[in-house]
């Protein structure tokens, strides 16, 4: 027995083809498109439509020409594979939207592991920005307190993308936080998750990662690198920038890597910046931005307070792109005040 909703819609279907057939008014065909919603909805499939077709025409003109009512059967096998193929577009699309739901989830549980606030730090004024590139980010950074005087700060790049990249960032921020806590040196930090790195990721995704360690009774500031981009130093007496260099191989690449670490030492109102190469390889419609392209970008908010500058470079290199990014983003500052 046919539902309440499918005999409307043979009776709108109806009224539709006698109504246009008696007047030609093209007012009446602009109803079809409705009407094509609600047979979706209501499961109607092209096949049930032709057949509806010919039989309202049959009962229209006694006398149809036979040409006409068998040409019915070549456009009802016609739409019969269609529907067959729309069956799968709709399937498809279901299983679509599951995915989608199932990513938002994990973009939320992502983000409730890879949140770090802001520290409070005497002595020391911090910013950061991360915004991804898509729902999920295959950047992350984090700040950690070392024992009563030191605080680490750690941003780290997965080289790939999509969900198996920012699930291999969370691996790895989980495995930083249990490291973390009882202020190893850059070395060894950066050694302990090259091991965790190489045995737990895919051979064709490795990370880069920045590690910094900052005294804030000394004031220095030590660091090591494992193939992250160099950082930025601002010189506050001089008003002059220079690269944070250290290098090393990539996370994941030689479970027997070693890092060197550097160290700085800070001084007032000086400033460290550390970022993912969504910052540095900003493109403009002529290609990447250059280095002293990008520094004189920091040089016009520096006057600003640490996390008010990161917004504001982020917003300059945004336009630049025509609000288009092409990686993941993050940018953090460190001030000594």
């Amino acid at each position: 027995m046919e539902s309440r909703e499918i005999n409307e819609f043979k009776e709108k279907y109806r009224d539709i083809i006698l109504g246009y057939l008696e007047s030609q008014d093209e007012e009446i065909l602009y109803s079809c498109e409705k009407l094509t919603r609600e047979g979706m909805e209501n499961g109607v499939s092209p096949e049930e439509i032709v057949n509806l077709h010919r039989a309202i025409l049959e009962e229209y003109d006694a006398n149809l020409p036979t040409h006409v009512s068998s040409s019915f059967d070549v456009l009802l096998e016609m739409m019969m594979g269609y529907g067959m193929a729309h069956m799968e577009h709709l399937s498809l699309r279901t299983e679509q939207q599951a995915l989608r739901r199932e990513i938002a989830q994990a973009e939320d549980m992502q983000k409730t592991m890879m949140k770090s606030d802001i520290p409070n730090v005497a002595g020391l004024e911090v910013g950061a920005v991360s915004v991804p590139m898509r729902q999920m980010s295959g950047d992350f950074y984090s700040f950690t307190n070392e024992g009563e005087n030191k605080i680490s700060v750690t941003l780290a790049d997965v080289i790939g993308k999509g969900i198996p990249a920012a699930f291999s960032m969370s691996m790895l921020k989980y495995a930083s936080d249990n490291y973390g806590g009882d202020a190893k040196t850059p070395s060894e930090m950066l050694q302990n998750l090259n091991e965790v790195a190489e045995t737990n990721i895919d051979d064709n995704m490795f990370i880069t990662m920045f590690y910094g360690l900052y005294d804030t009774t000394n004031h220095l500031f030590e660091f090591a690198s494992a193939g992250h981009e160099v950082g930025l130093y601002f010189d506050a007496q001089t008003q002059s920038f220079t690269d944070l260099y250290a290098r090393g191989l990539p996370l994941g690449i030689d479970r027997n890597a070693t890092y060197r670490a550097f160290e700085k030492q800070v001084a007032k109102d000086d400033m460290i910046f550390i970022m993912s190469d969504g910052v540095t390889e900003t493109r403009t419609a002529d290609g990447f931005i250059e280095r002293e392209d990008l520094i004189a970008v920091f040089k016009d908010s520096i006057a600003l307070a640490p996390q008010k500058l990161v917004k504001e470079v982020y917003d300059r290199l945004c336009k630049l792109q025509d609000y288009e990014l092409r990686d993941d983003f993050t940018l953090i500052c460190l001030k000594r005040v």
